[in-house]
């Protein structure tokens, strides 16, 4: 009976798709795994191909190829005494195609196991592209039984039920779990139900990177069969740990090796998921780099700060665009913000512009008022000047609206909501104030940007205003931010009904228009830019409205 075990977590970032750099990045990994004197490497689930793959695996030719690099890097286990390894991937049996894990031991695939319970809600559509397998049956291993549960078999009891049931001596988890905010003390919840359930200790290794609209923390664990974590890797950062197993006088085994590493939430953990998002999304989609409007606002401020933490000041460009309603203390803090984060800096006044389109326009507007068409023409020059200074030189254009914004309609197509990406997107108005009061008084993990102060101070505490107009507030046709984001929290993220909302101390008048704002702005979304996940429900992918949508729950009749 083997008494000890060593695993070795490899907390990877892989690009969707790209099978072949995955599997030399699994490679690499297994490789200071031996040095380390590891008996197993366990990888994130579907490591080889990417998470998710979306429609990708529906692509014989992708699944083949896949199969190829589990075939690849099953060699590189035939050595005496080489450690065996986990990794994941699409494997297609007849004419059904599974969500896999393989255990790769003695240059061959010694064990394939397919996950059982397919996650089909908010970000996830698994039931869409794949079969469920049968309840997973352990998987012998130097005289160990180990019990592969992939991601969401761990969050429902009958996996590691049966698997104990069956002899199973340890849990091992290679998932993709998403960020969002305060998510990690319910991942280590489930993982101690589950501990709990069955009496088996449990290793959790999760990816970190950026895909799209998704971010993964890492932020993997070892926790035994008491419910202890002794292991605790870092989040937002990718790393390899070698993890010390024995078993204990009960015969369980027992993680005997300590690590505390740094897992931060709050407003750091969002902080780092931005920065994360926006690097790979860069990084994996080359570009070279980023660039946006700097209007003195605290939007494009907190977005010009996050992209220089990710990728530099090099690789960032700020365009202030004045017009003739910018204030003077917006030209001031646009310049004193890119001066203080380092970037490059141009100022680019619209003012010809919208004289050149009143020009055009007037005799047609003639007899009319001047209203928000006027102003939707200033927002839309400015997404002309950078789609053009995009054109020219590369950079994406980042887009800077918040979700307070994106919810009601705030913001204009074709102008400021123009951009390949969104740092801002699930970050209501109240967090943006939060999170720049924050970076201007930390240096978050891994930034490249400056220590201290990134953006004056009065970009904080002036009042809001898009300056469109003269003397424009935001407050002057939407409630106090505070009192906004509550209602928007309650009709979003909780799909509370007007009603409940009103119980909560809020207008009844005020909150029947907000939720009517919040449903004719729909196909404004549908057209955004995707942004990084931050809440528990963001739009788009967690959340699938109608765009043609006669409900309203402020009206009896609905």
């Amino acid at each position: 009976m083997t008494e000890r075990l060593s695993i070795y977590m490899a907390q990877l970032n892989p690009t969707v798709g790209a099978v072949k750099a995955n599997a030399e990045a699994i490679a690499a990994a297994y490789a200071d795994a031996v040095l380390a004197g590891a008996d197993l490497v366990l990888t994130p689930e579907l490591s080889i191909a990417g998470y998710p793959p979306e429609d990708l695996v529906l692509k014989p030719f992708f699944v083949r190829t896949v199969a190829q690099a589990v075939e690849g890097l099953a060699e590189i286990t035939s050595g005496e005494g080489a450690p065996g390894l986990v990794v994941g991937g699409p494997w297609a049996e007849g004419d059904k195609l599974y969500n896999a894990v393989f255990l790769l031991a003695g240059g061959k695939v010694a064990a394939i196991r397919y996950k059982h319970e397919l996650p089909n809600y908010g970000v996830f559509d698994e039931k869409r592209v794949f079969d469920s397998g049968p309840l997973i049956e352990p998987v012998e291993f130097r005289g160990i039984k180990l019990g592969i549960m992939i991601c969401e078999d761990m969050w429902f009891p009958a996996v590691s039920n049966h698997l104990a049931d069956r002899g199973a001596e340890i849990l091992l988890v290679p998932t993709c779990s998403p960020y969002e905010a305060r998510k990690h003390d319910e991942r280590k919840w489930q993982a101690g139900q589950r501990v709990k359930d069955t009496g088996l200790p449990l290793a959790f290794c999760n990816q970190v990177g950026g895909q799209d609209e998704l971010v993964f923390d890492g932020a993997s664990f070892a926790m035994s069969a008491d419910g202890h974590i002794g292991v605790q890797m870092d989040a937002w950062a990718e790393a390899g740990l070698l993890t010390e197993w024995s078993r204990s006088a009960d015969g369980w085994f027992v993680c005997t090796t300590v690590f505390e590493g740094h897992e931060p939430d709050g407003l750091e953990g969002m902080y780092q998921a931005m920065m994360l998002g926006l690097r790979d999304y860069i990084t994996k989609n080359r570009f070279p780099g980023v660039i946006l409007g700097l209007s003195g606002g605290i939007d494009s401020a907190l977005s010009a700060a996050v992209a220089v933490d990710a990728l530099g000041a090099d690789k960032v460009h700020c365009v202030m665009m004045p017009s003739v309603y910018t204030s003077g203390e917006s030209l001031e803090d646009a310049e004193a913000c890119a001066r203080m984060l380092g970037v490059h800096y141009d100022i680019v006044s619209i003012k010809d512009g919208v004289e050149a389109f009143g020009a055009m326009l007037g005799p047609l507007f003639e007899g009319t008022a001047p209203d928000t068409t006027e102003e939707n023409i200033q927002s839309r020059l400015r997404g002309v000047l950078l789609m053009a200074l995009s054109n020219k030189f590369g950079k994406m254009v980042l887009t800077t609206g918040n979700k307070s914004e994106v919810s009601v309609g705030y913001a204009t197509l074709y102008g400021d909501m123009c951009g390949g990406y969104s740092v801002l997107k699930d970050v209501y108005k109240t967090d943006v104030f939060a999170l720049s009061r924050w970076r201007n008084d930390n240096l978050p993990r891994g930034a490249q940007g400056p220590e201290g102060t990134v953006m004056p101070d009065r970009i904080i505490t002036k009042p809001p205003s898009a300056e469109l107009r003269a003397d424009q507030k935001d407050e002057d046709s939407l409630p106090p931010y505070d009192d906004l984001d509550d209602m928007l929290r309650c009709l979003v993220d909780e799909e509370m009904s007007v009603a409940d909302i009103v119980a909560r101390g809020h207008d009844a008048s005020t909150v029947a228009r907000i939720e009517h704002l919040l449903y004719i702005a729909e196909y404004k979304r549908r057209q955004a830019s995707p942004g990084v996940k931050i809440t528990r429900k963001n739009f788009g992918r967690d959340r699938r409205y109608p765009i043609t949508n006669g409900f309203r729950s402020a009206r009896k009749d609905g």
